[in-house]
């Protein structure tokens, strides 16, 4: 009996973490460390090592996995289900450093059309760290083999 009880408040813990909704400080954290991230990698590094060149697809292309790392470092720290905001917090990110990437863009050209699609595959990818985050934090889902 008592294990049973024991399975059936594990369940509605998940339960519960799951059903969290939209929190304006977990945005605010989710912002500030993808700007921290995207300016550091995709703006910075280039400046410090002159030897890379994040122009045209190489600039989004850095962006996708950093981003993505973002979302995963989100999902492990946040608590309860945080997806959302590191998505939220991305998509805003992704406006000025898709500007940025046009702006500076010299040799390797790419058309603008391009950069926004893969602003949203970073967004994408920002959603499944945020989910492998969240998965990793959590741990396995509880067994429900023993709570029929």
């Amino acid at each position: 009996m008592d294990a049973h009880r024991s399975s059936r408040s594990d369940v509605d813990e998940y339960g519960r973490r799951s059903a969290d909704g939209f929190s304006i400080v977990w945005c605010g954290i989710a912002l500030l460390v993808q700007v921290v991230l995207t300016a550091a990698i995709v703006i910075g590094l280039p400046m410090v090592v002159t030897a890379l060149d994040f122009e045209g697809r190489h600039g989004i292309m850095v962006a996708l996995p950093v981003w993505f790392v973002g979302g995963v470092l989100l999902g492990m720290i946040s608590p309860g289900k945080r997806v959302i905001e590191p998505v939220f917090a991305t998509l805003i990110v992704a406006a000025p450093t898709v500007w940025h990437l046009v702006r500076i863009q010299t040799v390797r050209t790419m058309p603008l059309f391009m950069y926004v699609i893969l602003a949203f595959v970073g967004v994408m990818f920002t959603m499944i760290g945020s989910y492998l985050g969240e998965r990793i934090q959590m741990g396995p889902p509880p067994n429900r083999a023993g709570a029929d």
